[in-house]
């Protein structure tokens, strides 16, 4: 295969150790052709990782296997995983009847449930990479490429910078697109002891579902992994109380027999986009692209593609085409984000069960914001009219065939399955 870009990519950097930005580097040494390009790694070993379990979707499975080269099995075992193959949602929508979103084909096509702290290390044992242990202070683009800038060292410059350095302290409205219809900003973790009893001696092939439990203050996430099960409380600070919170998680674990659990985090979170994913020398990847709620699991999957995107264009392309490239594939991931995150908002859009203050203003204040914050005018590309068309085809009496295959971010099927349960 010809690669009429790797000339131009001999001196690569990535920025960050959580998920994103080991799936950038394990990516970079698989993609790459030539074996004697430069792959730096740079993280602060100061930064703690906090192991949260999570959710994926299926293509994490094939990835993982292609970047490792091991079997599924041993890499399920690896990542504490189970298989995935949905949502099971508890109380969430008008109907106030349990539903699960399955993945395609149902009940054959599943992800994963893992740990991510595994995943990290699992992927940093086939990575080579000279490892900088530093604290970065700004990433610039600079002639040529982009200049990494670091506390007590000198600088350095690379051919392209993959930049995983989590979500920002604060939004600014010229570098990101705020997203007020997704109505939480605040997470409790617990790590609470496994399902499964004993330690089984191959990998679990049960069929798991994440559990997406709505609750008076918002929903917990409920993830179950073979070492411990990942509790979740999903809330908004401005609307509940931590103690309030932390009281209703104590009863929803008493009911589910959980009698304890270890404190993990309270996280506080943004949901957003930024502006500027790829500039055709920074990358920003993963949480430092965008984050939005964990709903549906849409963290795993967009770092794929925006990993996979940007090698992708810039391995196969030549050089004199970078600056035509970047505004293009940067327009087509923040699309596909905010095409994310209308369907995550989406399912407020019917409340819950629960006639309480976080559902009344998720359902009547958060999300009718959606179609003023994602305006085309404003973002720059068609997110809303491709989520508009997907609903106006949920309503008709009859799908067209050629329809059946259409995707918004996720493919119709989800979207058919998510309605139905919620009742729009």
């Amino acid at each position: 295969m010809i690669n009429p870009g790797s000339a131009s990519l001999r001196k690569i950097a990535v920025v960050g150790r959580g998920t994103a930005g080991s799936l950038a580097a394990a990516s970079i040494m698989r993609q790459h052709p030539d074996g004697d390009h430069e792959l730096h790694h740079i993280y602060d070993s100061r930064i703690p990782v906090i192991g949260v379990g999570e959710g994926s979707w299926p293509s994490l499975v094939r990835e993982l296997q292609r970047l490792t080269n091991l079997p599924h099995e041993t890499v399920q075992q690896r990542l504490s995983g189970t298989r995935k193959y949905g949502v099971a949602f508890e109380g969430w929508g008008r109907r106030d009847r349990d539903f699960t979103h399955y993945f395609t084909p149902q009940q054959v096509s599943y992800a994963y449930h893992l740990s991510a702290d595994l995943m990290a290390d699992l992927l940093h044992e086939g990575t080579r990479a000279r490892h900088i242990d530093a604290k970065v202070l700004d990433i610039t683009r600079v002639s040529g490429g982009a200049r990494v800038e670091f506390e007590g060292r000198a600088p350095e410059r690379y051919d392209l910078v993959f930049d995983a350095r989590g979500f920002p302290r604060e939004l600014h409205p010229d570098q990101h697109i705020n997203l007020p219809f997704i109505p939480t900003d605040m997470a409790v973790i617990r790590r609470c002891p496994a399902v499964f009893g004993e330690q089984p001696e191959g990998p679990v092939v049960q069929h798991t579902y994440t559990r997406a439990v709505a609750r008076p203050h918002g929903w917990v996430f409920v993830i179950p992994l073979t070492a411990h099960t990942s509790y979740g409380y999903v809330f908004n600070g401005d609307l509940s109380s931590l103690v309030e919170v932390e009281s209703d998680f104590d009863r929803l674990l008493e009911a589910d027999g959980v009698s304890e659990f270890e404190q993990r985090a309270v996280i506080g979170f943004p949901n957003f986009v930024h502006r500027r994913i790829y500039d055709g020398a920074v990358a920003r990847i993963g949480n430092a692209a965008a984050f939005m709620e964990p709903l549906e699991a849409t963290a795993i999957v967009s770092a794929q593609l925006q990993i996979g995107m940007v090698l992708r264009t810039r391995l196969s392309r030549p050089p004199e085409h970078l600056e035509r490239d970047a505004p293009v594939v940067n327009r087509f991931l923040i699309n596909n984000l905010l095409r994310y995150g209308l369907f995550v908002g989406w399912h407020y859009s019917c409340g819950s069960r629960y006639d309480s203050g976080f559902w009344r203003h998720a359902r009547d204040r958060a999300w009718p914001q959606h179609r003023m914050a994602v305006d085309p005018e404003v973002v720059g590309c068609s997110a809303l009219h491709e989520f508009d068309e997907m609903i106006e085809l949920l309503n008709r009496s009859v799908i067209d065939r050629e329809d059946w295959h259409r995707m918004c971010a996720v493919p119709l099927t989800s979207y058919a399955q998510v309605s139905q349960g919620l009742g729009c």
